[in-house]
């Protein structure tokens, strides 16, 4: 199965990608999980979890109910969150605040400096200690390199590595992915055994490119409704 562990959707405010849709897609490109990581927000793990109950796919479908969260010097993802971080905190605090819900801290697009809301460097290496994932491939980074500029420095520091297409549209789900073992995950501990066991793999595409296809799926998705 297929992991992608940075998806946003409706909930998110520049993402209009349907929750009720999401299940579906899933099954097609057999992504088994995703932690849905909306824009300083949280709601949106939670729904799509009864979603997937009220259609019977709990045993087939997890979501990681997640957030990424706007510190004062970048964003930063949680995982396994019971309710939404305010954003604005310092890094610190962001971390303080996902320990205290028993989450998990995800380091995301953090190397590529063209990335507007990427953690600042500093502020990284003041919390790597505190760092319990690293995002080594996503798919809407400025250069490919910068994936593995975050790889070299997860691997130094022997922590687990994730992938995340950074979805804003349904069709970008699933475009990165941690390829392990089928099993549903709903821990932390079992994500973290999912991510030693599987290998980090995903499609590359310019932002530039992929601003594009978002505008062109956006508008054919309004013309159709």
């Amino acid at each position: 199965m297929r992991m992608d562990l940075h998806c946003h959707t409706e909930v998110s405010h520049d993402c209009r990608t349907a929750l009720r849709d999401i299940p579906g897609w899933m099954l097609r490109t057999n992504t088994r999980v995703i932690a849905v990581t909306d824009h300083d927000q949280h709601r949106g793990g939670p729904e799509l979890q009864a979603i997937i109950r009220d259609q019977g796919l709990d045993d087939r479908l997890s979501v990681i109910p997640g957030e990424e969260v706007t510190t004062s010097e970048g964003e930063l993802i949680g995982l396994f969150l019971q309710e939404r971080i305010p954003p604005k905190l310092t890094p610190e605090e962001t971390v303080r605040e996902i320990r205290a819900q028993g989450g998990l801290v995800l380091l995301q697009h953090g190397f590529d400096p063209l990335k507007r809301y990427r953690l600042r460097p500093e502020a990284t290496e003041r919390i790597a200690a505190d760092i319990d994932i690293v995002e080594t491939f996503n798919s809407r980074l400025s250069r490919h390199r910068w994936n593995r500029a975050a790889a070299e420095w997860a691997r130094a520091r022997g922590l687990p590595m994730s992938a995340g297409s950074d979805a804003h549209t349904l069709r970008d789900i699933g475009e990165a992915w941690v390829e392990t073992p089928f099993r549903t995950v709903h821990t932390p501990e079992q994500l973290l055994e999912a991510l030693r066991e599987g290998v980090v793999a995903g499609r590359w595409t310019h932002p530039a490119y992929a601003f594009g296809q978002k505008q062109w799926r956006n508008f054919n998705s309004q013309f159709r409704r």
